[in-house]
């Protein structure tokens, strides 16, 4: 019996559409394969948004992404509007997106495929092998925290000011997600946290080990932050699933995903407790190659088949999708981010089609 689902598409600004394209093709062949039917709808984020109704984030895109069962992001932002006000700025939608789809938990891998070992910047002896999920809470902590803003103390100097905090229910629940993201993989749990200066970070602390118990296959190390940015350098493999928080998730992910050498490889997901996720690849817009055919569309591909694993529960068909990446990989075929010397170096259309082809 064919599986019906419907999905928005959030093409964004720069690179976004063409990505966004040439993922599309590759679903609709994978449905055809699976039995699977894809009802497609697009809307506004970003960008084009601001451009379209004055808001980076229009209430009409927000329900139609409620009114889904995913959302594959593509890219948003771009020189165009770095100078608007902060609450119209692209990234500013990006946030209420979050918020308004309740998406709490980021998840984040870093796989070095063996086909780019070569592209990092470490060893290819310190990154081979490496398999990593970075498990980051999504709408907490210092970003969201109050009060926050600029201030005039009594003696007249000007003050910033932004308040990290967590709730009991708000670390319980991304330490659930991770708990289960380990047992998936290697049963190895690293929390990281600052918890030897931080009360916020003792209470994290306190929690996951509170969790622990019900989670007995599960190997749980704790790690301070500053330490783990050194480690995930230095050693890399011993991490296998990390949890964090916001601030930490931000940095500790981008440090990771620069152990592939480079992003535009690199999905992700962003998942609430019910209702839609979504799927986006980590790189940004790139606004300077943008309608060039010089995109690489991998990592959207690649979120799409993240996206059929985590929401559509169709690990079949996104096996078949991270399978038909890695043959057109073995192939040769590489974009500019992520040719070295000797490679074929083709455009985003081109990958599309090698795509297509590896499917069949």
């Amino acid at each position: 019996m064919t599986q019906n689902y419907r999905i928005t598409l959030l093409p964004g600004d720069g690179i976004g559409p063409e990505i966004m394209a040439v993922t599309v093709e590759a679903l609709k062949k994978l449905g055809a394969q699976f039995d699977l039917s894809f009802e497609f709808v697009t809307a506004l984020i970003g960008g084009s948004a601001i451009d379209a109704t004055g808001s980076p984030l229009p209430e009409a895109t927000l329900e139609t992404c409620r009114q889904s069962d995913s959302v594959l992001l593509a890219a948003i932002g771009g020189y165009k509007w770095d100078n608007v006000p902060r609450a119209q700025r692209p990234e500013t939608g990006l946030l209420g997106l979050r918020s308004g789809l309740q998406l709490f938990a980021n998840l984040r891998p870093a796989t070095i495929l063996p086909q780019l070992a070569d592209a990092s910047s470490l060893k290819r002896e310190v990154v081979e092998g490496v398999d990593i999920m970075v498990v980051r809470e999504l709408t907490g902590g210092i970003y969201f925290g109050a009060p926050k803003g600029l201030f005039t103390t009594e003696a007249g100097e000007q003050r910033g000011v932004n308040t990290m905090g967590y709730t009991v229910t708000e670390i319980d629940r991304i330490a659930k997600v991770a708990f289960e993201t380990a047992q998936k993989r290697q049963k190895k749990l690293c929390s990281v946290d600052k918890a030897n200066v931080l009360e916020v970070s003792q209470l994290w602390r306190d929690r996951v080990n509170a969790m622990a118990p019900s989670y007995s296959d599960v190997e749980v190390t704790h790690m301070y932050v500053d330490n783990a940015a050194m480690q995930l350098v230095r050693n890399p493999k011993q991490f296998d699933t990390i949890v964090t928080g916001n601030l930490f998730g931000d940095i500790l992910s981008d440090i990771a995903a620069m152990l592939t050498g480079s992003i535009g490889m690199l999905p992700s997901a962003s998942l609430g407790a019910d209702g839609p996720g979504v799927y986006e690849p980590v790189h940004g817009s790139a606004p300077d190659i943008a309608g060039q055919d010089k995109a690489n569309p991998l990592a959207q591909v690649l979120s799409a088949a993240m996206m059929l694993r985590y929401d559509l529960n169709q690990p079949a068909a996104a096996d078949a999708l991270e399978t038909a990446v890695m043959q057109v990989l073995d192939q040769g075929y590489r974009t500019g981010d992520i040719a070295a010397a000797g490679d074929q170096i083709v455009g985003c259309q081109a990958i599309g089609a090698a795509l297509l082809k590896a499917l069949d």
